[in-house]
């Protein structure tokens, strides 16, 4: 019996997965706001990179629409504090503004359990990590290479989570209800730019994947507010898609 999208996340516990993508919080923020709409809240949310971001925040106790409204007129000065090191920026304004952002100083007190996906340089694999204070978790998960200098978390320097786990999968378990929101890499060095070579296919996880979204960087924010409004728009209508109980991915083209 065909159903839709949300009638298929309303029917049992899911969990949320929000990928890593090059300043793509921005979209991140409006596919949150859409599932907030429709009254849809995971059961549990990971996050990597970009990705990292939203789903800390909002696990915290922060809104869909309220992770929109602190993004919309966000400026590069904000966090843009370059610094001798292994980066161009040493990431202290950009842990500040996290600070402040953040309603949950850990993961033990967030509203949603919560993973993030960092990458430790020394052992060259991904960490996944659900306890202890949020900011430097969510900063190193953040820690685009070369662009932010490395974060210690502990004994270990640790960099974007996306390095390895672009997804923000890994620490799904089998049989485990899974929506991911993909930020669809465009970059020229990715073997394919189709979202379904990019998802690892499992049965029980729905990716929905929106196309055409404008290119962001620290040098094109005002595209931000763009961003999110079109991934809003674009979310509400995959949630309206018809969809398989077997895993299917739901992609979209917004103008």
């Amino acid at each position: 019996m065909s159903q839709t999208l949300a009638e298929w996340l309303s029917k049992a516990p899911f969990s949320l997965a929000l990928s890593s993508g090059f300043f793509g919080f921005f979209a991140h923020a409006g596919f949150m706001r859409a599932l907030d709409d429709a009254g849809l809240k995971p059961a549990r949310i990971t996050g990597s990179s970009a990705g990292s971001l939203i789903a800390g925040a909002y696990a915290s106790g922060v809104s869909g629409e309220e992770l929109c409204e602190e993004l919309r007129d966000l400026r590069r000065e904000e966090f843009w504090d370059p610094w001798v090191g292994a980066g161009l920026l040493r990431g202290g304004l950009f842990r500040d503004r996290l600070e402040r952002l953040l309603k949950a100083k850990t993961f033990e007190e967030t509203e949603v359990p919560l993973t993030i996906s960092v990458f430790d340089i020394y052992e060259k694999r991904t960490r996944l990590v659900e306890s202890g204070k949020l900011s430097p978790v969510i900063q190193a998960s953040c820690c685009f290479p070369f662009l932010f200098h490395p974060v210690w978390l502990g004994a270990r320097p640790t960099i974007d989570g996306g390095v390895a786990d672009r997804p923000a999968l890994d620490s799904m378990q089998p049989g485990e209800r899974v929506l991911a929101h993909h930020l669809v890499s465009r970059s020229p060095w990715r073997r394919s730019d189709d979202p379904s070579a990019q998802v690892p296919a499992r049965p029980g996880l729905i990716a929905v994947a929106i196309d055409d979204l404008p290119r962001l960087g620290p040098f094109r924010l005002e595209a931000g507010a763009e961003a999110s409004e079109l991934a809003y728009r674009a979310a509400k209508e995959a949630l309206a898609r018809p969809v398989s109980s077997d895993g299917d991915t739901v992609r979209l083209s917004v103008t």
